[in-house]
């Protein structure tokens, strides 16, 4: 299982978000740069990125950042927030994103999507945020109509292969994380099912790995020392 360490950026500042609240925002590191250096030292081969005002309003306000970020580290990133256009698209991978994240243009806009996946492949994963069942959109501040796992087999018939989900209600909260969602998307779905929200503990980070999803996204408790990444990639290679 790959581990996903992750930086949320808002205003150009590595930031953490209680339950997608952007009222509940804690500002971790004013060098989002120094921090991805710092996950590289620490032995990750990977990395999560979200630019949180693009994910509100579909800008990409800290583009020049998560650039740099791609620039000064050989880390394979996945970058979302604000990603509703093909240009957009092709920005991030030119600046060398391995893989961009569709959200709320992945809903609203099944034309995008659908050419967004012909053009890219395997370049694109959509994030299926999880409020109460049903998909949240625009940064986690609205809730649309379409049912979790009605979506995320509509994606798989048009040939999208990575999912990130998260239980919203678990983000940010330290409390463990949404097994038996996990547990239901890998049984449902012949996708990557990366898995994101409430990761606290090792012993969390395996029940994850023990399910077989393919990656594990691991934000807060990196940042305030609960856990320690190297710890939590070694976990991540051992067998359950």
């Amino acid at each position: 299982m790959y581990i996903y360490p992750a930086i949320d950026l808002y205003g150009g500042q590595a930031v953490r978000l209680t339950r997608g609240d952007y009222s509940q925002m804690t500002v971790y590191d004013n060098d989002p740069v120094g921090v991805a250096k710092r996950f590289c030292k620490a032995g990750a081969e990977k990395l999560h990125i979200v630019d949180l005002e693009g994910a509100k309003d579909g800008s990409t306000a800290n583009y020049a950042m998560i650039a740099e970020i791609l620039k000064a580290t050989p880390l394979k990133a996945e970058i979302g927030g604000g990603i509703r256009s093909l240009d957009t698209v092709e920005k991030y991978i030119s600046a060398g994103a391995e893989r961009v994240i569709l959200g709320t243009a992945a809903i609203e806009d099944p034309a995008f999507l659908r050419a967004a996946a012909c053009e890219y492949g395997d370049h694109i994963a959509v994030g299926v945020d999880v409020k109460d069942g049903f998909v949240a959109v625009r940064g986690w501040t609205e809730v649309s109509g379409r049912e979790c796992f009605d979506f995320c087999r509509e994606l798989e018939s048009i040939g999208i292969k990575t999912v990130i989900s998260t239980d919203i209600s678990k983000d940010g909260m330290e409390s463990g994380t949404n097994r038996d969602l996990y547990a239901r998307l890998r049984d449902e779905l012949s996708m990557n099912i990366i898995a994101s929200g409430g990761i606290s503990t090792l012993d969390d980070l395996a029940a994850v790995r023990d399910l077989g999803v393919y990656g594990a996204i691991v934000g807060r408790v990196l940042y305030t020392g609960a856990m320690n990444l190297t710890d939590a990639l070694a976990v991540a290679r051992e067998r359950g």
